[in-house]
């Protein structure tokens, strides 16, 4: 049985592979961009069956019109991807407040905007797939990507949150946490600080770790979301690539020995 996907973000990368993936299975799609010529082509060939809408996640209103038209025009939404964010590169002390406030803006407020308006539609219907694109750096962190890595630890700790809040309603709600993967999210997508020459050693060892075989091929992961989207019990979580699983196991396994090492000194500040 064919689905109704809404996704954010759907202009290029990711967004515009799934896009059509789920089109060229029969799915029925809402896709936003904020420059609607970067859909012309998928809407020549799949005519009705995409609904193009033009949209900035940075506006909570424009967010909950945006559903309202996807609802109006298909009659359900059963799938929610929130895709849409981009990538700010600088270390922590280079990033100013308007770099830093628009990262979150878009990456965390914005998917926030477009959860709260979708959740009642899928209330009503009482089911529904929230499907929040986060990234292996909401678990582990890079340098260079400090206020990146921020927002998308924002992002795990909302969606964990609102899975155990709206179960009861029918909506699954799934992270999908991607390791680099050759899109253009670090090219013409990024944004970047301006540089201080105090933290050109500390850039210089980020880019030697970047070798090709860290990135997948983004068209690969098409298959993998499908059958998220098909699956009856979907996880909470989801890796998308083969560098995720092994980092972080290294990652958790370096916190764990930690908490351990000091767990006499935090079980003592309980106090009784």
């Amino acid at each position: 049985m064919s689905k109704t996907i809404f996704i954010t973000g759907a202009s290029r990368g990711f967004g515009k592979i799934w896009a059509e993936a789920f089109l060229k299975r029969g799915d029925k799609v809402a896709a936003t961009a904020r420059n609607l010529d970067t859909l012309t082509d998928l809407v020549k060939q799949y005519g009705d069956a995409i609904l193009p809408i033009q949209l900035d996640v940075n506006n909570r209103e424009a967010c909950f019109a945006a559903i309202e038209k996807a609802k109006a025009h298909f009659g359900t939404i059963d799938v929610l991807i929130n895709n849409a964010g981009y990538g700010l590169f600088g270390t922590i002390e280079e990033t100013s407040e308007q770099q830093a406030r628009e990262q979150i803006e878009t990456n965390v407020f914005g998917l926030l905007w477009m959860t709260q308006a979708a959740l009642p539609v899928m209330r009503a219907q009482g089911k529904g797939h929230i499907i929040q694109v986060s990234s292996v750096l909401g678990i582990a962190t890079l340098p260079v990507l400090g206020i990146y890595n921020a927002s998308k630890f924002a992002v795990e700790g909302l969606s964990e949150t609102l899975a155990s809040e709206v179960k009861g309603f029918g909506i699954n709600i799934s992270l999908i946490e991607p390791n680099g993967f050759a899109t253009d999210w670090a090219g013409a997508s990024a944004f970047n600080t301006t540089p201080l020459p105090e933290y050109d050693g500390v850039r210089a060892a980020f880019q030697a770790g970047l070798t090709d075989d860290a990135f997948g091929i983004p068209e690969a992961t098409a298959d993998a979301v499908l059958k998220l989207v098909d699956a009856e019990n979907p996880p909470l979580r989801l890796f998308l690539g083969k560098v995720a699983l092994p980092w972080v196991k290294q990652v958790y396994e370096s916190r764990l020995a930690t908490w351990e090492e000091w767990a006499d000194v935090a079980t003592a500040a309980h106090g009784k």
